[in-house]
């Protein structure tokens, strides 16, 4: 994944696109009813809506908690050493990996919170992020000597602005269809949970480093 281009999943979708499109992936979709609101929990693990959101936003929000809290726990308690660790020279540590976990978020923000094409992204935030989210050479070469406590910071600032600004949306607009973007139609649904499902794909990562630290112990 790049700031040029959002990672792609269509060759493994082409098959499931063609099932999923049309009016077929509407006429399955559920529908909240207002007579009979679904309850609202703020407990880790019931996945559901939340206080202060639209029904889907708050069920997106409470998965997107739960995947932050599964990545976290493997790697919290890691030493700037651990860290910084590299299985060879062309794996990406898993400092480098956190903060590219809030650029990934970071740049979503900007596309579809802020209604900029991907890629055309404010100076400031590419200064800040493009290395962290294109990883590879200058990662391993830039991104090291941080404590744990550094990469969560940044990860936790980006996303108190991700639920800042769902706070200001419905489910209309989580349900909007972007017709030009580089995967095909996609709504920011798809795409807020691809931030997601990202995590858990890196969460895979992360375990599998930490089981190959020198003197490490392999942990759920």
């Amino acid at each position: 994944m790049n700031s040029k281009k959002p990672s792609t999943r269509r060759d493994f979708m082409k098959s499931a696109a063609v099932i999923t499109s049309g009016t077929f992936g509407l006429s399955i979709a559920p529908h909240f009813s207002t007579a009979a609101p679904l309850p609202i929990e703020d407990r880790l693990n019931v996945i559901g809506p939340r206080e202060g959101f639209a029904p889907y936003i708050g069920t997106l929000l409470s998965m997107m908690t739960w995947m932050r809290d599964v990545i976290l726990r493997p790697v919290e308690k890691m030493n700037v050493e651990q860290l910084d660790f590299l299985l060879d020279e062309n794996s990406n540590s898993i400092g480098a990996m956190l903060l590219h976990l809030a650029a990934t978020e970071r740049f979503y923000q900007i596309h579809t919170f802020e209604g900029k094409k991907w890629g055309d992204f404010p100076k400031e935030d590419l200064d800040r992020f493009e290395v962290a989210m294109n990883l590879g050479d200058e990662a391993r070469k830039t991104i090291k000597g941080n404590s744990f406590n550094y990469y969560l910071e940044i990860m936790t600032e980006v996303r108190e602005n991700t639920i800042k600004e769902f706070n200001k949306k419905d489910d209309n607009w989580l349900m909007k269809v972007d017709e030009d973007f580089p995967w095909g139609p996609t709504n920011n649904y798809c795409k807020w949970f691809h931030v997601c499902e990202h995590e858990s794909n890196h969460n895979g990562q992360f375990k599998y480093i930490k089981s190959r630290l020198p003197g490490g112990k392999f942990s759920k």
